[in-house]
């Protein structure tokens, strides 16, 4: 069978928005080490080598918000699409206390064939879909983990993260502090975004209204749970968006 990069679902549906999952599997294409990176089944099971339930999410979210949604088919431990192409931690030889035995030795060669077999495929096809209509709305959908090795645990349910752009997370922040059920954090469990990561390429160059939820994974672990967020936080996204004016 032939390797595709990614998948695009509902590229017909109508909506505005664009629904991203940069990191929606843990799938090492047979052309890296024989599909192999030499780390075990428990820890391509964590979220260092992909956001656990995230994909579940972002596919009912782009069903109930009737927009396409696209999702990588390659582990962020092969390449992070979520990454500039020159950012250091584009290809991770160390990620939370796991060693990545299959990027040990992964020279400049390498790195230009997994770029040009899985992150510029990823790219070129998101840029596409964003320009498919000129009021393009980005909702990028990632997952964390409750706790990284040694440190402490982290209270959120929900985190929201935004930078040069806030027109559509503050009023959806707003929101979210409406529900005495839900622990948000603004920028959290990170910091804005990085130069050249997904949301500054498709969306801030652009100046498209965009948003970037980080739903906790263990809260998103079965297709029930990734349902029930996804069923609560759509009429939220669609109430932020008529509150920005966007």
């Amino acid at each position: 069978m032939t390797y595709h990069p990614f998948e695009i679902e509902g590229a017909e549906r109508p909506a505005r928005w664009l629904i991203t999952c940069d990191h929606a599997c843990n799938t090492v294409p047979d052309f890296v080490n024989g599909g192999d990176l030499g780390v075990a089944a428990e820890d391509m099971a964590r979220h260092i080598a992909y956001d656990v339930g995230a994909a579940g999410v972002a596919r009912e979210l782009a069903r109930l918000l009737d927009g396409p949604a696209i999702y990588t088919n390659f582990s962020r431990l092969v390449i992070d699409p979520n990454r500039g192409e020159d950012d250091p931690t584009l290809l991770m030889k160390l990620y939370d206390g796991t060693i990545i035995p299959g990027n040990r030795h992964a020279d400049a060669a390498e790195l230009e064939r997994r770029l040009n077999r899985c992150h510029r495929p990823y790219h070129t096809a998101l840029a596409a879909l964003a320009a498919r209509r000129e009021d393009t709305v980005i909702l990028a959908v990632h997952s964390f983990t409750r706790q990284l090795r040694g440190g402490a645990p982290r209270p959120w349910h929900l985190g929201l993260l935004y930078a040069a752009d806030e027109r559509l997370s503050r009023p959806m922040l707003m929101r979210l502090e409406q529900e005495p059920d839900i622990c948000v954090g603004a920028n959290q469990p990170y910091g804005g975004h990085l130069p050249g990561d997904s949301i500054a390429r498709h969306a801030i160059a652009y100046e498209r209204p965009n948003i970037l939820l980080e739903l906790r994974n263990d809260l998103i672990e079965n297709e029930a749970q990734q349902t029930g967020w996804a069923t609560r936080l759509a009429p939220m996204l669609i109430e932020a968006a008529k509150a920005a004016g966007v």
